[in-house]
């Protein structure tokens, strides 16, 4: 296999990564099935980014979908944020050293 078709198949993945962001700015498709999900996903796209050897176009479609995952992981984080906070009255609940709820 040649360094040309090896890049194109490294395009190829990241072009199928993009594909469910395009989907989701105009329906309501989700960017990642879960929170993990992204996060393994966003992983995998900073390894390839940082091996240096994806070509221009599928760089720029890695660091796009990585910004679209980097925002779905973020909303998730708050959402659990909120939920906490509302299940918790908005106070900070102080551990005794049996680390149970006080």
């Amino acid at each position: 296999m040649s360094a040309t078709s090896s890049r194109s198949s490294g395009a190829g993945r990241q072009a199928d990564r993009a594909e469910p962001q395009a989907a989701s700015n105009g329906s309501e498709t989700p960017v990642a099935a879960s929170y993990e999900a992204a996060v393994s996903e966003l992983e995998q796209l900073v390894a390839d980014l940082e091996g240096g050897k994806l070509e221009l176009e599928a760089s720029l479609a890695a660091y796009q979908r990585g910004s679209a995952l980097l925002r779905f992981c973020q909303a998730q984080l708050s959402n659990a944020e909120q939920q906490v906070r509302m299940l918790e009255d908005d106070t900070l609940v102080e551990l005794d050293d049996d680390d149970e709820p006080a």
